[in-house]
């Protein structure tokens, strides 16, 4: 009974908690693969963007070459504004001699520039066989040889000086216009090699309204 008396009345003892877990312990553990999650996710996407956005399709080196051959036009019919520029450097002209047998072939045609004028217009540019690289690059030496007639046009109307101030403005004017000719002729060459579509200024706006 005494023993009974004890197990029935001593008081129990208390029960042992766990140690509730410190907010620092916990946090961590909640954070880190949200953290790593949103860390991917965010280099997923511009690295999908940017693979999508540099594919470019090539273009086929027919193409290429035809494009390039359409600045030659241009390029030819501005020789003559190389006069002045020719005579005071030596080493320019020199660089241009080997393009004086072709040269001289072309002027020997009788209306060369008008009949290579109108078949690239007409048999490249108009034509829908071709891609629009071709095309493109085609109209830009069109516009580009246009522009370079209208100094000719302008001489015949009113005159070419040959002293003075005027034939001073000649001179400045013709080794202008041959430079820009120039480096149109060799900046659209390279980028045509190399399958890219170059925009001239002055010229790219008008010739992307033609087609």
């Amino acid at each position: 009974m005494a023993t009974f008396s004890l197990l029935r009345f001593s008081p129990l003892p208390p029960l042992q908690t766990l140690p509730k877990s410190r907010p620092f312990l916990q946090s961590p553990t909640v954070q880190i693969p949200l953290r790593l999650k949103s860390t991917a996710a965010i280099r997923s996407i511009p690295r999908s963007n940017t693979i999508s956005a540099s594919y470019r399709p090539a273009v086929p080196a027919s193409n290429r070459l035809l494009a390039a051959l359409a600045y030659s036009l241009p390029f030819l019919n501005s020789l003559h504004y190389a006069r002045f520029l020719f005579a005071r450097l030596p080493a320019a002209a020199a660089a241009a001699a080997p393009l004086v047998p072709l040269v001289s072939a072309y002027r020997a045609i009788p209306y060369a520039s008008f009949v290579a004028f109108f078949a690239l217009y007409l048999g490249v540019v108009r034509n829908p066989a071709f891609d629009r690289f071709v095309r493109f690059n085609s109209m830009q030496a069109v516009v580009l040889d246009v522009l370079l007639a209208l100094p000719v046009l302008v001489q015949r109307v009113v005159g070419v000086p040959s002293r003075g101030l005027g034939f001073r403005l000649l001179v400045l004017g013709y080794d202008a216009i041959f430079i820009f000719s120039a480096a149109c002729f060799f900046y659209s060459l390279a980028n045509c090699i190399l399958g890219r579509t170059p925009y001239l200024p002055l010229v790219a706006a008008a010739a992307d309204r033609q087609l």
